[in-house]
């Protein structure tokens, strides 16, 4: 099969594309033809070798988180799935070696959910992993109907889909981001705040009454500006910073979850949440596709297609 992979740790240099081995189908997996993948700063973090401490790597790695695609192989013990669902996955292993930038993928059950009707493949792809850190990390800090919630960075690929999942449950939603970002903040059902120095000021005027939780997906100072006007210093949730447990928060690396992932669907199904594509590449850029990622000003996802139909 045709795939991304690279050999060696670097920048989106190393990344090549051609033929690697074909997925083995183990007894609680299902083949997948991959119709779209997506970007996330992880994946150029775990190629630059970031995380090396933390994950067992086997070279070479085809990188990818997320999928979207169609069953074309269950595995001999399973049931949930049959030849031709459509699915979106959130695909990560114990170990790094082999991922979603690939024409086929072997992925647990365990990890997948069916793809909403409603959006095409390139979107869909946009959902596993930051639709699921939105969601978990809301679900960590017990979000629900008349919670004020601050969204850090609320314009990224996870702030997106915090601040539609968030005003899906009932809660008045803030969300942090650069000027030019506060019209779109403000057309996903956010009251916009710009961040950075003054933080804190803009905040005791946007709630005078204080937050009720707070999620932050960009780390930095901002976070812990926001803390003086959080009610319950519990109700603070961190993917980008592990100190947030110093101060009795959550540190939050998100976890595959099925229930999870087809709550997510039925919320893009309902039209309570929309995925936010940025633009697309062809399997073959995906070192494109990483380098605007790391250019750090998306608006949304990134989507990588596979084939024409990922065009869809």
């Amino acid at each position: 099969m045709k795939a991304v992979f690279y050999e060696k740790y670097g920048d989106p240099d190393v990344l090549q594309y051609g033929e690697q081995p074909d997925p083995k189908v183990g007894p609680d997996s299902v083949l997948v033809d991959v119709r779209a993948s997506s970007v996330n700063p992880v994946d150029w973090k775990i190629t630059a070798g970031y995380l090396d401490a933390a994950l067992p790597t086997s070279f070479p790695v085809i990188p990818g988180w997320d999928v979207a695609g169609v069953v074309v192989q269950p595995g001999p013990s399973v049931t949930e799935f049959e030849t031709g669902d459509e699915v979106i996955g959130y695909v990560r292993m114990d170990t790094v070696g082999l991922g979603t930038f690939a024409e086929q993928v072997a992925a647990p059950v365990r990890t997948l959910a069916r793809k909403p009707r409603n959006i095409s493949w390139a979107e869909a792809a946009t959902m596993p992993l930051a639709g699921l850190t939105a969601y978990q990390s809301l679900q960590a800090v017990g979000v629900g109907e008349g919670d004020t919630v601050l969204v850090h960075n609320g314009a990224g690929g996870v702030g997106t889909y915090a601040i539609q999942i968030a005003t899906a449950w009932g809660a008045r939603v803030l969300a942090t981001a650069s000027e030019k970002n506060h019209e779109f903040l403000r057309s996903l059902g956010a009251e916009p705040l710009t961040y950075g120095e003054g933080l804190a000021e803009r905040l005791a005027e946007a709630a005078p009454e204080g937050l009720d939780a707070v999620v932050d997906f960009v780390g930095g100072e901002d976070w812990v500006a926001s803390l003086e006007h959080l009610k319950s210093p519990e109700r603070i949730a961190s993917v980008a910073d592990a100190e947030v447990k110093d101060r009795g928060g959550r540190y939050i690396f998100v976890r595959p979850n099925p229930a999870d992932l087809l709550a997510l669907t039925e919320l893009v199904e309902a039209g309570s949440v929309t995925p936010v594509l940025a633009e697309s590449f062809p399997l073959e850029r995906a070192a494109d596709a990483f380098r605007s990622s790391m250019d750090g000003h998306v608006r949304g996802k990134i989507a990588v297609t596979v084939g024409d139909q990922g065009q869809e």
